[in-house]
């Protein structure tokens, strides 16, 4: 079995010590070969070039953005936009997630321990037994992704965090909770919420000011605790939508507080919620801030998400 282990050096949770145990480890298992990320979106070009080569499995080392790029370059490759039929899943290398970020919301979400070490055992138990799950994934435009999308406050709440980590902070719970706050309490209460939510078939939802969207449950984690907006979000089905309302300040408050001692779940005439959706379309009035996965790529005014089922297969 040929296998490419994709490191990013700068992962937050990894060391040079734990990515030469993880090295060993698989180089008695796989026919490896080891590649560090440089800049960004290099994990996507190293992913497609080993779809395209034909290796058998891609594992990477790093966050839930190493992840994200990973899953792209494998989705592009010329095998997975084939005219062969069949589900994607079945032309691609699958994917194994060694997690090395800071909080590694797939990597938790498919059940993998969040120790990089416990999470290794895991995967090469699984390689040797040959075991894997079909997932579906989330397309926003041209872009995959794994758990989660977003348009308004959370993809500025990640603004904010990239920010401060480029300034030198750490990634933490706090920080992430300081900028949610910040964000609500700036950006969240504007008189004339610019999104709007269409569904073909159905009567627009207007008037949003956010809209988060998950391919599974949980949307997130706050240290160890599972922050739960969908809770029925699921890899085997469609699109889950939150969608928040304009939020007066009051508002704004008690829905950070819902978030943060609730583990989500946010109720209200403010909340909007859609479960197992095929296709939608999120429309802004003027640019919004937007992140998939937990990057923050700028801003859009229009987006299409669909759902596509069985796109990817995951070493788990």
């Amino acid at each position: 079995m040929r296998a490419l282990l994709v490191v990013n050096p700068r992962a937050t949770a990894t060391s040079e010590h734990s990515r030469d145990v993880l090295v060993r480890a698989l180089s008695g298992t796989v026919d490896l070969t080891v590649r560090h990320t440089e800049r960004r979106g290099h994990a996507t070009t190293l992913a497609r070039d080993a779809a395209e080569s034909g290796v058998d499995v891609v594992v990477t080392l790093g966050g839930d953005g190493t992840v994200n790029e990973a899953v792209n370059g494998l989705l592009t490759a010329s095998s997975a936009v084939s005219d062969r039929p069949g589900p994607l899943a079945g032309r691609l290398p699958a994917l194994a997630v060694v997690p090395g970020g800071s909080t590694n919301v797939f990597a938790r979400a498919l059940g993998l321990p969040r120790d990089a070490t416990d999470g290794t055992g895991v995967i090469l138990d699984r390689l040797r037994d040959g075991r894997h799950r079909v997932i579906g994934l989330g397309r926003a435009d041209d872009r995959w992704f794994t758990f989660t999308a977003g348009l308004g406050w959370d993809a500025a709440t990640i603004r904010r965090v990239e920010q401060a980590r480029r300034r030198g902070r750490t990634s933490t719970p706090a920080l992430y909770l300081r900028a949610m706050s910040g964000q609500f309490l700036t950006g969240a209460g504007r008189k004339n919420p610019p999104l709007t939510l269409e569904r073909p078939g159905e009567t627009p939802d207007t008037g949003l000011s956010t809209v988060i969207v998950q391919n599974t449950a949980p949307w997130t984690y706050l240290g160890d605790r599972p922050v739960h907006l969908n809770p029925d979000a699921s890899f085997d089905l469609g699109l889950d939508v939150t969608a928040l309302r304009r939020l007066t300040i009051p508002r704004s408050a008690r829905t950070v507080t819902e978030l943060a001692w609730q583990a989500g779940d946010p109720r209200g005439k403010q909340v909007l919620r859609r479960h197992d959706v095929a296709e939608f379309t999120v429309v802004a009035s003027r640019p919004q801030p937007f992140q998939l996965d937990g990057d923050y790529l700028g801003e859009r005014q229009k987006v299409h998400f669909v759902s596509v089922p069985s796109a990817l297969r995951v070493v788990c």
